[in-house]
């Protein structure tokens, strides 16, 4: 199979960097153009400040097959020229580059520029993907040929894929989350100061239960015609930064629908595999891995599960007050809540012929 040329935009950033270790290697998609304002003949050109020291903060080292892909200035770039553009800049900066490419290109984005338009689905592989049927919408109202899919907040991920089984098994009636979000997740500018986190628990984070809310609301809705009704299961949280690199972890009370003991909803968790037989490149095998030890999940030593695609869960006990389920999950906010759970959501499209045909 002939791989489709793709595009990543804001590649020298944080979340630009996640881009370009989820598409290394890809057997679909192959990076034929990076995208900055940094001007450089190649991507190891442009990681590179004046006095030689590099921006690259993965723990990995740049792979070689990026290396040297050439990099053009947004002015430059032909969306046109490719296939599929993956994009991670600010919302500021989607606003004036995402419609340009949607013109004509499929594009995928970390931004939340688009969350909330009413045309655009707000999709999590495995989760909703089936809310696609809304990207035909959006290509209409617009004059698009291609679109724009974001994906959520990266809090917001973990939350959806575990709370999606036990709705479809038993049904939701109120959730109540408190998390413990990694510092990674504000990202490397501004993002957070080490002696504000070091040592300590930020008790408040901008704008981000808000959207934990509004969020979850619309993943979990139902596609009506051409819009999203969201859920009306009501959700409220509390959300903390932690001082942990990377990995969120989360505290979920759960109200259900019907009355499930503490095995039937492990069962249903450890069951929930909504891409088997897919082989999708990017899905880990494991989607969501339910401990018994009371100790686990743990951020240091369950992020990478799956890597870093496996939503881990522990904790799974009766929960009165609600009447349903308590837990703790950990999710990898770098990797499946952000450039690879990106490419993931292409792979996903892409088999349901959505684009690429």
């Amino acid at each position: 199979m002939q791989r489709l040329k793709a595009a990543i935009v804001g590649a020298t950033g944080m979340a630009g960097q996640q881009f370009v270790q989820a598409l290394s290697g890809h057997p679909q998609f192959e990076v034929v153009a990076m995208v900055s304002s940094r001007t450089a003949r190649n991507y190891a050109e442009a990681l590179l400040e004046p006095d030689g020291a590099s921006r690259w903060t993965q723990s990995s080292e740049v792979p070689e097959d990026m290396a040297e892909v050439p990099v053009v200035t947004s002015e430059a770039f032909r969306p046109e020229s490719v296939d599929v553009i993956f994009t991670a800049v600010e919302s500021d900066v989607a606003r004036e580059l995402e419609p340009r490419f949607a013109a004509t290109t499929p594009t995928f984005s970390t931004a939340s520029l688009f969350r909330q338009e009413p045309d655009t689905p707000l999709m999590i592989a495995g989760v909703n993907h089936h809310h696609a049927e809304l990207i035909r919408v959006q290509q209409r109202r617009r004059g698009w040929k291609g679109f724009v899919v974001p994906i959520p907040n990266c809090t917001v991920t973990g939350l959806a894929i575990t709370l999606k089984p036990l709705a479809d098994a038993f049904g939701l009636t109120r959730v109540l989350m408190v998390s413990m979000q990694a510092v990674s997740g504000a990202g490397r500018s501004p993002g957070v100061r080490t002696l504000d986190s070091l040592d300590n628990i930020l008790p408040y984070i901008p704008k981000e239960e808000e959207k934990v809310r509004s969020e979850l609301g619309k993943i979990l809705g139902r596609l009506e015609g051409e819009a999203i009704v969201p859920t009306p299961v009501p959700v409220n949280a509390i959300c903390t930064r932690a001082a942990v690199l990377d990995g969120h972890t989360e505290a979920v009370f759960a109200g259900l629908g019907k009355a499930a003991s503490v095995a039937e909803v492990k069962q249903v968790l450890r069951e929930y595999r909504p891409f088997a037989g897919a082989r999708l490149h990017s899905a880990p095998e494991e989607w969501i891995h339910v401990f018994d030890d009371p100790f686990r999940p743990q951020p240091r030593r369950d992020r990478e599960l799956g890597d870093g695609m496996t939503t881990s869960v522990g904790r799974v006990e009766p929960d009165p007050v609600l009447g349903g389920v308590k837990y703790v999950l950990v999710s990898h906010n770098t990797k499946m809540g952000a450039g690879k759970g990106a490419v993931l959501l292409a792979e996903a499209l892409l088999e349901q012929g959505v684009f690429g045909g």
